[in-house]
């Protein structure tokens, strides 16, 4: 069974700093494109970020491009996103999401992990 559990939302100042986690299991991790995704309230849910399965290439919104940084380790088949200079309109739930072939929208991922809460206050 294909398993993504994300870990290290949580609540900072405008300004600050976050490293979300993406671990996967029950899949050939090394193989799979991941994603990270966000939800706002009241919003879709778009694109943040993406690195291919092997590391060789990455994409990022234009929201976030220079503040955030994506990186993995597939001995440890996790995903990281290191969010830097957050800002309040950063603040949504952080899904992580696999797929072999990569891609920037969310309809392209069939598996996604439960998410995570970054709020980023003014």
């Amino acid at each position: 069974e294909v398993q993504l559990l994300e870990s290290g939302g949580g609540s900072v100042q405008a300004g600050g700093s976050l490293r979300l986690s993406c671990a996967g299991s029950g899949f050939d991790f090394a193989r799979y494109a991941i994603g990270w995704f966000r939800q706002a309230p009241g919003k879709g849910r778009e694109g943040v970020s993406v690195v291919g399965s092997s590391a060789d290439s990455t994409w990022y919104a234009d929201s976030v491009k220079g503040r955030f940084t994506i990186l993995r380790d597939n001995g440890k088949k996790t995903v990281y996103l290191e969010m830097n200079r957050l800002e309040p309109e950063d603040t949504a739930d952080y899904y992580c999401a696999a797929y072999r072939h990569g891609g920037s929208t969310p309809g392209q991922y069939k598996h996604w992990g439960q998410g995570t809460q970054v709020t980023a206050s003014k």
